[in-house]
C-alpha cells in the first residue's frame, strides 16, 4: 500500500539555471487514515553544484465510501482475519483491535449489495453463526456466571424462519465440573418488518438444557438472560450469501457467517 513517489521528468538540454519548484499534491482514492507521506529525492541523483534537492509530497485523504482497488472480497477476508482469536469479543478485546474490526465493518456497510434486506428476506433466512459482537461479559458478571474457569462458551447460533417470522438464538456451554457436560441456552423470539432494513424483535421464551446446567445458572438466570435477550430493533446493515452485519437499538454490532449446522 506504499505510495509511489512522483518525479517530474528531467531533460538536461532545458536546464540553464536552477528554477523554483512547487510541491505537487496528488489525491488518491484509497480508503486509508489521514496519513501524510513525504520523500526526499533529487531528479539528478548526486546533484551537481548549484542545484538543490526537490521535495515531492503525496497526500492520501480519507474518502467516505470509496474502496479504490480493494475489492469487496478482500475486505471480507480482512474482516474474517481480524475476528480470529477474539472469542466473539464476549470477554472484551483491546481498543486497537476493536477499532480495526469496526473500521472494516463500516467499509463493508458502505458497499452493502442488499440495501433493502427486509424486501429480500430470503437473504436473511437460515442458520447463522456469530463471529463477533460488541456484547461483553466482564468483571463480576463473568464471575457470577462461572465463565472464568468452570463454564466455557461454545458456538453462538441463530436460526431464522422467514415464513413464520421467528428467530431462535442458541448459546452453547460446556461445564468442566460436571464431567464436561454440554448444554445450551435457547432464546426464542418473533420479529416483524419495521422498514426496508429494520426488524422489530420481541422476546418469546427461553430455556436451558439439560436440567443439570439449569441448576448451575438458576441463581443468576436473569443476569444471563439480560445479556442475551434480543428484545428491541435490529438494523440489517450488510448481508450477502455468506456474511451478515447488524446493529441494534443498544448500539451493539453483530457479525455473523452463514452456517451449515
Amino acid at each position: 500500500m506504499a505510495a509511489k513517489l512522483l518525479q517530474p521528468p528531467f531533460q538536461a538540454s532545458h536546464v540553464i539555471a536552477p528554477k523554483p519548484r512547487t510541491t505537487k499534491m496528488v489525491k488518491t482514492q484509497r480508503f486509508l487514515p489521514d496519513t501524510y507521506l513525504m520523500s526526499k529525492s533529487t531528479i539528478f541523483g548526486d546533484f551537481p553544484s548549484g542545484f538543490t534537492p526537490i521535495y515531492t509530497t503525496k497526500v492520501t485523504e480519507q474518502s467516505s465510501g470509496i474502496v479504490g482497488d480493494e475489492t469487496l472480497a478482500q475486505i471480507k477476508t480482512e474482516l474474517f482475519q481480524a475476528v480470529q482469536g477474539v472469542n466473539r469479543g464476549i470477554f472484551g478485546i483491546p481498543s486497537g483491535k476493536k477499532s480495526e474490526i469496526e473500521g472494516l465493518v463500516k467499509l463493508l456497510e458502505s458497499q452493502n449489495p442488499t440495501p433493502n434486506p427486509t424486501v429480500k428476506l430470503e437473504k436473511v433466512g437460515g442458520s447463522w453463526k456469530l463471529l463477533y459482537s460488541t456484547i461483553t461479559i466482564l468483571g463480576s458478571k463473568r464471575t457470577k456466571l462461572g465463565l472464568r474457569d468452570f463454564i466455557s462458551l461454545g458456538d453462538f447460533l441463530q436460526i431464522i424462519d422467514v415464513a413464520k417470522g421467528k428467530a431462535v438464538n442458541v448459546i452453547k456451554f460446556s461445564a468442566k465440573g460436571l464431567n464436561l457436560l454440554n448444554g445450551q441456552l435457547t432464546v426464542e423470539a418473533s420479529f416483524k418488518i419495521a422498514s426496508k432494513s429494520r426488524v422489530e424483535i420481541n422476546y418469546d421464551k427461553s430455556s436451558i438444557t439439560p436440567a443439570q446446567l439449569m441448576n448451575v445458572f438458576r441463581k443468576n438466570y436473569e443476569l444471563l438472560l439480560g445479556i442475551f435477550n434480543p428484545q428491541g430493533w435490529l438494523e440489517i446493515t450488510y448481508v450477502d450469501d455468506d456474511i451478515r452485519i447488524g446493529r441494534d437499538d443498544k448500539g451493539n454490532i453483530f457479525i455473523l457467517e452463514r452456517s451449515r449446522e
